[in-house]
């Protein structure tokens, strides 16, 4: 969930005209189709047209949004074939992954839907000195989300589902280089029969997009993808005054605590690590192992991770496919050997394969060390930090001494003491003891310090960009 996208240009831009997106595939590297963007005032124009379909939606009573709902969720189903092959398509998902995603996006319309309404129902309270008080969630106007790619549908629905569930109208500027799984999403949506334009696509630049982060008629910015991306989009918003939440990925630290099952903690720990090609927030990143079982575990995880294979995403006997982007693998590869240089060691992989794609190896690194990019850094691929503990008190030091907090995971046959230690100790958004998850509908998924704020998720999205308002009747 965590991308570059507004650090710098992209392949995708790069292999643009300053009027159209070119998007790649890149399992080839080879183009696959070219969309037109939208002018200046195309863009004003689609914000207006959301806020003028915002003015209706807002009326529907909560039962009714929820019954749209779950017609998206039926109608994610029914496009889901299509819209998993132009993921992989478009950024390499393998397809069994991809159908697990909008399995998630089917199951996130259907929770909402089911308890969107309960969430957002006025609440009633006696003043304390008398008098009727009612507290109503408002839907505040226009969210605009800038997504990243490499959840294409999921990163999409998760935000967009919670707001039009809260009556907002919702815009998108999605990462070029899955402009048309955009598209197909907006298709899919409007399939469902909501109003006209309460989910537009923009097809705009980064200069495009601050212009429509300070329109007026945009009352929320929600944003995911890395630090830096952040920081400017914060500040954009921050200084028009408007809300946002910021997702912004993460290092994250899975514990090999001294009483773990180390079988089941490696059986884990690759699969947290390879998930969509290793390109997830919210994936096990940095593996730090307790001494007591150390050389266990490094001896069976490498060996697991020797045995992955990449190759062609379509090919159901492939463990990853390629990454997103060509400039992608160079960052990843340019973090792995700065990492090398500064002491590190490669336990297996790290190198670039020949040939057409952007694929890249599993790879485990070890002895890494705080000054590493393995160490400090989110390294956005299958690659794997290796760190050793010296008991569990370190690897929870370890796991803390991070400038993210977004996820991680602990490995302890003592569970009720594993739930105990991530509740009292572990500095971060979302915990997962003895296995590796994404996100569930009915919890809260989201950071803490540079991994961002806001939740979504749980409810918890539902009342992001909403007016909690009061009224009230004082006695006399």
């Amino acid at each position: 969930m965590s991308t570059d996208i507004l650090d710098k240009p992209n392949a995708t831009q790069k292999a643009t005209s300053k009027d159209t997106i070119q998007t790649i595939n890149p399992s080839t590297g080879k183009p696959l189709d070219r969309y037109k963007m939208m002018t200046d005032q195309e863009a004003s124009d689609a914000v207006q047209a959301t806020h003028n379909a915002f003015l209706e939606w807002k009326t529907f009573p909560l039962e009714k949004r929820a019954a749209f709902i779950q017609k998206i969720g039926k109608s994610l189903a029914k496009h889901k074939e299509q819209l998993v092959k132009l993921m992989t398509e478009e950024m390499g998902k393998l397809i069994s992954q991809g159908e697990q995603e909008v399995d998630l996006c089917v199951g996130i319309c259907e929770y909402t839907a089911q308890n969107g309404p309960k969430a957002l129902q006025d609440e009633k309270r006696t003043l304390p000195q008398g008098g009727k008080g009612v507290i109503t969630y408002s839907p505040l106007g226009v969210i605009y989300g800038i997504q990243p790619w490499n959840f294409p549908t999921y990163q999409v629905m998760r935000y967009t589902i919670a707001n039009l569930m809260a009556g907002n109208g919702v815009l998108l500027k999605h990462a070029e280089n899955v402009t048309g799984s955009a598209l197909l999403i907006e298709k899919i949506i409007s399939e469902a029969g909501l109003p006209k334009n309460i989910f537009t696509v923009l097809r705009i630049s980064h200069e495009q997009s601050d212009a429509i982060i300070e329109n007026d008629l945009v009352r929320g910015v929600t944003l995911t993808g890395s630090g830096a991306a952040g920081k400017v989009v914060g500040e954009k918003a921050g200084k028009a005054l408007k809300k946002t939440v910021l997702e912004l990925g993460s290092n994250d630290a899975y514990l090999v605590l001294e009483d773990a099952d180390v079988d089941t903690a490696v059986e884990w720990s690759i699969k947290g690590r390879i998930y969509n090609n290793g390109e997830t927030c919210v994936a096990a990143k940095r593996f730090v192992v307790t001494e007591k079982v150390y050389d266990e575990f490094k001896q069976k995880f490498v060996a697991g991770m020797e045995k992955i294979k990449f190759g062609d995403p379509t090919d159901d006997t492939v463990d990853i496919g390629p990454m997103a982007r060509k400039d992608l693998r160079e960052k990843l590869h340019d973090q792995v050997q700065e990492s090398i240089a500064n002491g590190a060691e490669v336990l297996c992989g790290g190198n670039l394969p020949k040939g057409e794609g952007y694929f890249y190896p599993a790879t485990v690194l070890g002895n890494v060390k705080p000054g590493q990019p393995a160490y400090d850094d989110e390294l956005f691929g299958p690659v794997a930090s290796l760190i050793k503990a010296k008991d569990n008190e370190d690897a929870m030091r370890i796991a803390n001494d991070s400038r993210f907090g977004l996820g991680g995971g602990i490995f302890s046959k003592d569970e009720k003491a594993a739930f105990k230690l991530a509740k009292n100790h572990f500095d971060t958004g979302m915990v997962f003891i003895n296995c590796f998850g994404l996100a569930q509908p009915n919890m809260p998924f989201g950071g803490v310090k540079a991994s961002g704020y806001g939740r979504e998720h749980g409810g918890f999205g539902i009342k992001e960009f909403v007016n909690e308002k009061a009224i009230m009747s004082l006695d006399s």
